[in-house]
């Protein structure tokens, strides 16, 4: 039975114990959940009555790629799952892409998912996006990120592989990493909304809008060339 670690990054959020709440109540169990604590000054205390439940870390603040590679670091499970402290995992959410991932022996895959409000009241329809082929998805993926981290499940042998998240990218990170990723292996959709997204007006994505422009640009720009590459071998092989 394969172990997964799912892994919390945790900077001064006010919604850290219901996502670690969600992670605690899988259905799926032979797991382990690593709280990555990155220089947090406030709201500590709400991870203090889950301590023998997790992992728990504390670093000094070095941004989400920094608490996610310190997580993965001190991981022993066999896939890797991300979930930030605001967001909220499906109860099967582990279970249910487990299984779709190795029935068809993938090493990476994403999944639909629900945005939330500040109270955990679902606010939209599935925002996910599926493509009707290979070819479309590389296309959309050149421009910019269509995967939402938090529904991501990797196998954790791709960090040995493509090695860790690139710490000098503060919004793109995860961005960085799939295109690396898709340099050799898919990424496969799981059309079932597994993760609750949570928008408020702290949000990093609210809050530093411009900045995070700038360095889709310099992400895009890092991969156009193998982009291309990819999206021209898989025209001529049809996928």
């Amino acid at each position: 039975m394969n172990k997964v670690s799912i892994i919390i990054p945790f900077y001064n959020c006010p919604y850290i114990a219901i996502a670690i709440e969600s992670a605690i109540n899988q259905t799926y169990k032979n797991i382990e959940i690593i709280v990555v604590n990155d220089g947090s000054s406030l709201h500590k205390e709400k991870v203090t009555p889950y301590l023998n439940k997790i992992r728990y870390i504390e670093k000094h603040n070095g941004g989400t790629a920094s608490a996610l590679n310190m997580g993965i670091q001190h991981a022993t499970g066999d896939y890797f799952a991300w979930l930030s402290s605001d967001d909220v995992f499906h109860p099967s959410k582990i279970e249910k892409q487990l299984h779709f991932m190795k029935s068809i022996n993938a090493h990476a895959s994403y999944s639909n998912f629900y945005l939330i409000n500040e109270s955990g009241k679902i606010v939209s329809s599935p925002q996910g996006m599926g493509f009707p082929n290979h070819v479309h998805f590389l296309k959309r993926m050149r421009r910019g990120c269509v995967i939402n981290g938090c529904t991501v499940m990797l196998h954790m042998n791709l960090f040995k592989e493509f090695g860790l998240f690139d710490e000098t990218l503060l919004y793109t990170q995860d961005y960085d990493f799939w295109l690396r990723v898709l340099s050799k292996y898919r990424f496969h959709y799981y059309p079932e909304p597994l993760v609750h997204y949570r928008v408020h007006s702290r949000m990093g994505t609210k809050q530093h809008r411009l900045d995070i422009r700038k360095e889709l640009q310099i992400t895009t720009n890092r991969h156009i060339n193998k982009m291309n590459e990819l999206i021209k071998n898989a025209i001529q092989n049809r996928f």
